[in-house]
């Protein structure tokens, strides 16, 4: 069995990362979304919304896609999952170089593990987690970034958080 992983911090989930799940599904015959912290990253949602908010998004999506929580290396996650495939999504040549100098260093830790990378869909290309958040709380409007639950859930946390700022 082929076993891929899609890493992540998905926080949120966007539609750029559910293009990436449905396509990445198709080359595994199980893909196993690792949702993680990024200790460079102040996380918007915590790890158990986050994880519940990917299990929800991709429920309709066909395939035998987990979603798994991990705080631990990459490469010592997939060896768990019997992964042979990392799937990483790109957008742009900045995030080539960033996930070129990851796959090395990801080889050099456990080279029967391949990093598999697919484009982002040209439509999808300038989505960004951070920038979603970052639109949200200046009150503009996401819904063509994330589907309504996820747009319902970040507009309820910054409201929750008091973190809006100006007018749209």
């Amino acid at each position: 069995m082929r076993v891929g992983v899609y890493p992540g911090t998905f926080d949120p989930i966007t539609l750029g990362h559910m293009d990436i799940i449905r396509r990445g599904a198709k080359l595994v015959d199980r893909l196993v979304i690792g949702v993680t912290t990024n200790i460079t990253k102040s996380p918007m949602f915590d790890d158990d919304e986050r994880i519940a908010m990917v299990k929800r998004e991709v429920e309709a999506i066909e395939g035998d896609i987990r979603v798994v929580g991990f705080n631990s290396l990459l490469m010592d996650f997939a060896q768990r999952e019997g992964a042979t495939v990392i799937v990483r999504g790109l957008r742009a040549v900045a995030d080539f170089e960033y996930e070129y100098q990851m796959a090395g260093m990801n080889q050099q830790l456990n080279d029967r593990i391949e990093t598999v990378f697919l484009m982002a869909d040209v439509g999808l290309q300038p989505i960004a987690s951070r920038l979603v958040k970052e639109i949200a709380i200046f009150g503009g409007d996401i819904h063509k970034f994330v589907t309504p639950a996820v747009r319902e859930a970040v507009v309820a946390r910054i409201a929750a958080r008091g973190l809006r700022q100006g007018e749209a």
